[in-house]
């Protein structure tokens, strides 16, 4: 199974490193108010990718913090440990009792 992952691995790389290779003619974006930028355009589409995945993870972060919210408030109100979030869910097992303080 490992192995088949690399493969997977190595065939994306080289699938986005010949897609880079093959763009690398010079583009112009055009902003507002006439100002202009030009870089090739595997870079602008780099850009754009990043500042998709920038926006859709602030998109996120509201819904984040609402369930990390909730489930601290739930963990300290069952007595459980709060740092410890997915210990409610049932997700982290039983923990061996801890020597010391």
């Amino acid at each position: 199974m490992r192995l088949v992952v690399w493969l997977l691995r190595g065939f994306v790389f080289f699938a986005l490193f010949a897609f880079a290779l093959n763009n690398q003619q010079p583009v112009t974006v055009h902003w507002f108010f006439g100002a202009e930028w030009r870089a090739p355009l595997v870079i602008v589409v780099l850009a754009a990718f990043a500042a998709g995945s920038a926006v859709g993870v602030l998109a996120m972060l509201p819904r984040w913090w609402r369930r990390l919210r909730a489930t601290r408030s739930a963990a300290a109100t069952d007595g459980l440990d709060a740092t410890l979030p997915l210990a409610r869910a049932g997700a982290v097992g039983p923990q061996p009792p801890r020597d010391g303080p």
